[in-house]
């Protein structure tokens, strides 16, 4: 089975809404999936839940969110409002969120 890791590190909201896009798409077509916010993306969060965003609220409930970068949610003082979504806090790589583990278990990375 292909399996894609993406690897979200822009704040822009319109580009985090085109790897909401394609994750779904994947996702539907029986691709494995994972999106981690990583860099200025970690501000994106709570802005989606505020908004309701329908993609990124059937991301979460399908768990293809994996999680948001701790560091970069403390250096971007958003880590509060991150705790609140309910996605963990990923600080597998020196305090940051890594992409190893998808790497040696066979994702392809995307990032954007």
């Amino acid at each position: 089975m292909k399996k894609v890791l993406f690897y979200a590190m822009t704040g822009e909201k319109m580009c985090f809404q085109h790897i909401l896009l394609n994750a779904m798409d994947l996702h539907e077509a029986g691709v494995e999936v994972a999106i981690i916010f990583e860099g200025a993306s970690v501000k994106l969060p709570s802005v989606l839940e505020e908004e309701k965003n329908p993609l990124y609220l059937k991301a979460k409930e399908n768990g293809i969110i994996k999680g948001i970068c701790l560091a970069c949610s403390k250096a971007m003082e958003v880590f509060e409002k991150n705790e609140k979504t309910g996605l963990p806090m990923l600080d597998d790589m020196k305090g940051h969120a890594g992409m190893k583990k998808y790497v040696e278990d066979g994702f392809e990375v995307i990032s954007m």
